[in-house]
């Protein structure tokens, strides 16, 4: 790509801008990725009920930080 279309790019709106990156995005998306997607949808609604449903816990951020660096020291 040229200096010139780059140039030109850049000087597109935003919204134009942020779909030419969505689209080139999901160019690297691996050909199922909509399945992929959907599945670690389907995780994340069951890890949330498990959660409301008092079966699972939750940790703050940095207290799960540091417990993954207890656990995995460089």
């Amino acid at each position: 790509m040229t200096a010139t279309e780059k140039s030109t790019l850049l000087r597109l709106p935003a919204d134009e801008r942020a779909e030419i990156a969505e689209l080139l995005l999901r160019s690297f998306d691996a050909p199922d990725q909509p399945e992929i997607d959907a599945a670690w949808a389907r995780e994340s609604e069951e890890r949330i009920a498990a959660f409301e449903r008092g079966e699972i816990t939750s940790t703050d951020g940095p207290t799960a930080m540091a417990e993954l660096r207890r656990r995995f020291p460089k």
